[in-house]
Parts: structure tokens; sequence; C-alpha cells
């Protein structure tokens, strides 16, 4: 079993870890040439946004050539999950990928502008999140069948404005701002899955940002912010280093430009 995953903040990659142990980042392997992978069971694993899927995992979706026996994938999300999981499988749909297995897992939603990190991180224990992985990698090791049920036309119509609303594409530089405490450790260009930032006298954002607050949420000392901030409380899942989100989208920027 082999599994794709993308990750931000380290929900994502905590449940990939939890289920299996052949692990790939998405990140990395748009990097490689060839993107033919084979094995008995593939999976991916990733967060939702904006009620969709991140538009990285769409891309490799659509450029890697994957052959199984059986697909899987599991979306991770803090509130609501709108039609994510629909817009995975229409996607697959255009490389002849049928999933076999549909999940999502309620986690700690980390989107600053809408979320008080202090009330997501009480609110964890509610979740059950350890108990709903383990539930999720069972149906998996026994090769179960799952595929999301309808949603109703609430959730349809409030996808659909969200997904047409969302618009990151390229005016997403002047939300973020660098404050004076910044002390150019480079970090928040480790863990850019884009290759967006590089740092000159602070770090500078260009157009192809994803949107995935890993640079903000990773900031050791606050000194990045995003407009209409809850508050200053950061979150990286208390089970995955740094360094592993570093390991999984580091584009190999240049620190000093």
């Amino acid at each position: 079993m082999r599994i794709f995953y993308f990750t931000a903040t380290g929900n994502s990659l905590y449940v990939a870890k939890k289920i299996g142990t052949n692990l790939t980042s998405v990140a990395q392997a748009l990097k490689e040439q060839d993107l033919s992978f084979e094995d008995d069971a593939i999976g991916l694993v990733f967060p939702c946004y904006y009620f969709n899927i991140p538009n990285i995992v769409r891309e490799f979706l659509l450029k890697a050539e994957l052959n199984a026996n059986y697909f899987f994938a599991i979306m991770t999300y803090g509130n609501m999950s709108g039609l994510a999981l629909k817009n995975l499988a229409n996607a697959a749909k255009e490389k002849n990928i049928k999933f076999h297995y549909l999940n999502e897992i309620l986690m700690t939603d980390n989107f600053l502008p809408a979320f008080d990190i202090n009330k997501q991180i009480n609110n964890e224990p509610k979740k059950m999140i350890d108990d709903n992985i383990s539930a999720i990698a069972r149906d998996i090791q026994y090769r179960n069948i799952n595929l999301p049920k309808r949603k109703g036309i609430f959730t349809t119509l409030l996808s659909y404005a969200v997904n047409k609303s969302a618009g990151i594409t390229g005016k997403e530089a002047k939300n973020f701002s660098v404050d004076k405490s910044c002390i150019r450790c480079g970090v928040c260009i480790k863990v850019c899955p884009r290759g967006n930032i590089v740092l000159k006298d602070k770090p500078v954002y260009g157009q192809r940002c994803e949107y995935c607050l890993a640079c903000i949420h990773s900031c050791q000392i606050t000194a990045i912010h995003i407009k209409k901030e809850k508050n200053s409380r950061r979150f990286i899942n208390k089970n995955i280093k740094l360094q592993e989100i570093m390991d999984a989208n580091d584009q190999g920027g240049e620190l000093n430009v």
C-alpha cells in the first residue's frame, strides 16, 4: 500500500502515518519527472480547502499515472467539508480512476481568518480523532468499500458559492504581512509546498500560493500574519514535528535572494 499525502500543519500527515508506512509527499512527488506509480492499494490523504480539494492535490491526480486494485482517499476538515470528496471523485474520472473508499475526518480547523485556534484546540477531545482514524484504518486494511452519500441542497449550493468565490489564484500575496520581529530564519520557505516565498529583507510572496497557511503556522516567532486573523495563536499537530512538514514541502528555495 502506498499513500500520497499533502500537509500544511501536520493533520493530514498524522492521519497518513496512522494508516500506513509507505508515505510520499505530493509536493515532493510533483518534482519528479516520472509520475508513474503502481501498488496493490494507493491512497490520498489531504485537507479540505474552501469545500474543495487543494489545487496541488488536483494537479498531482491529473499528472500522475496511478495503477492499483484499490483506491482510497481520506480528507481532513475542520468545520464543513462540502462537496470536496465529490469534486475529488470527478477529477479522478478524468484519469479513469474510480475510488473504492472515500472518507473524511473532523480535526482542528486552522484557517486563521475564520477560527480561533484556542477554541479549536480546546474542542479536540470532543472530536475523538484517534478513534475515528483507527476505524478508517481498519476499513482500509480490510479493503472495505465506502462512498459518501449525496449531500443536501443547502450544502450543495453553499459549496458551489464558496468554490466560485474562493479565487485563490494570484491574489493572495496581498493578504500576508511580515512584521519587524522576523529573524530571516527561512522556515517559511522550507514549509511552502509551491516554492512561493523568497527571502529578501523579509519573506516576499509570489503568485503561486496554495493558501495552506503553512508559513504562518510554522513561524516560530509569529512574525507572519494574515488579514482578519482571529488571534496570534498558531497550530501544528502535536504529534508531528516541524521538520517533518519542512521535509514534506521543501521545494529547494533560496534563503537569500
